[in-house]
């Protein structure tokens, strides 16, 4: 077949790794011809492109900004990004017709390109599900439930579930809140597809305690790792109450690694309180945290504790990935919780409660090394049962009818 993948997601080559990446390769690897559209944005200076990466076409588009910048001109971005999209493809893919359209939200706003690689092509519409917009903003007060802005997104998310033809969700609560909230969508296309990678082989302990030097850890401690954006999704300042609670602790050492729209409050906490057990690298690269993160004991998720729709973070299959036990910190409409827990490979407490989160980790801190490590085994399974790139292409290419 001739896939064209749609993603707000920065690909550059197809070799990096990424829950993306990882599910195009399988594809390709299959035998069909994928051509990534991906977003350029303007503070790179880079104009509009097409280039080969392996044996994967690769579209970059200049857009707006949209990662890590004011919520207006995101805003703005977001809505110009399908027009944006559509002229790209018109113009640099005049001659090229494909059997099958995958799209990723966020974000919502790609329904014109759908539409007319649909109508034009006769094309299968496949949606990856990965967030609930605009609800999730309007959880987090980034604009009223039922207001202007609320209403206009709200019939892009409708008419882009509409012209859909299959709907893969990231888990049984994502797919169950989709069928609530949505009585007009058939039940026969919403099903689970959830985040998935192509696992490397878990590294070994050798190089340990000297990786922990090189980040100034001190020994006999319990690292916590957290890994990942710093923005709103996060609450922040409930991260900050519960490094708060645990600064004056010897036995545990908190590693943020990350930045985002409200890394300013990690860093205005950090100077301020000076805590000896927590350190925050904003940058790191890929190669130099997948380094890092082996090196640590728990991976840590946060998730505010106002939303109501089922997030489900892709940064937990790193950490099962490398086998480290989670401590996932959410809202009570997510499952990742009860994934972890009745995956028998980590710990849940409710977001509002920092008091519990530290319960959590004292109980952490008194556990084996052993202990830890067999936790994470069980991760580290439970991953490769059931969130393999293969497992995922086979879910979209059986729904599709090809193979």
């Amino acid at each position: 077949m001739n896939i064209l993948f749609a993603t707000l997601v920065d690909i550059n080559d197809i070799e990096e790794r990424g829950i993306y990446q990882d599910l195009i390769r399988e594809l390709a690897g299959r035998g069909h011809d994928i051509c990534v559209v991906s977003p350029a944005e303007r503070r790179y200076g880079k104009k509009t492109s097409l280039s080969l990466s392996g044996a994967v076409s690769i579209l970059k588009v200049r857009v707006g900004n949209i990662q890590k910048t004011n919520p207006i001109e995101k805003g703005i971005a977001t809505v110009l990004l399908e027009f944006q999209y559509l002229r790209a493809v018109r113009k640099l893919l005049p001659g090229t017709r494909f059997d099958l359209i995958i799209y990723s939200t966020p974000p919502i706003t790609l329904f014109k390109l759908i539409r007319y690689i649909k109508k034009r092509d006769g094309a299968a519409c496949y949606l990856l599900l990965k967030d609930i917009f605009p609800q999730n903003a309007a959880d987090l007060g980034l604009f009223s439930s039922g207001g202007i802005i609320h209403r206009y997104f709200k019939k892009k998310e409708k008419k882009l579930y509409a012209i859909s033809d299959h709907i893969g969700c990231m888990s049984p609560a994502n797919a169950g809140y989709v069928l609530a909230h949505n009585p007009q969508i058939s039940p026969t296309k919403v099903h689970v597809c959830p985040n998935c990678i192509t696992p490397l082989p878990k590294k070994g302990d050798e190089n340990r305690s000297g990786i922990r030097e090189k980040y100034g850890i001190p020994p006999g401690c319990t690292v916590f790792m957290y890994g990942g954006n710093l923005g709103k999704p996060q609450c922040v300042p409930f991260i900050i109450q519960c490094l708060k609670q645990n600064q004056d602790k010897d036995d545990r050492y908190f590693l943020v690694c990350g930045d985002g729209t409200d890394a300013n409050m990690l860093m205005t906490y950090l100077s301020t309180d000076n805590p000896h057990n927590v350190r925050l690298i904003a940058t790191l690269p890929k190669d130099e945290y997948d380094e890092l993160l082996p090196a640590c004991d728990i991976g840590l998720i946060f998730l505010d504790h106002r939303f109501t729709i089922p997030n489900f973070p892709s940064r937990l299959l790193s950490y099962m990935e490398q086998g480290l036990p989670v401590l996932a910190c959410t809202d009570s409409s997510t499952d990742v919780g009860e994934t972890v827990t009745a995956g028998g490979f980590g710990w849940w407490c409710g977001s509002g409660d920092p008091a519990g989160f530290t319960d959590l980790v004292d109980e952490i801190c008194m556990r084996n090394a052993d202990d830890l490590r067999d936790i994470g085994a069980r991760g580290r399974r439970y991953l490769e049962e059931n969130f393999l790139a293969s497992q995922a292409a086979g879910i979209i290419l059986d729904r599709v009818g090809s193979r």
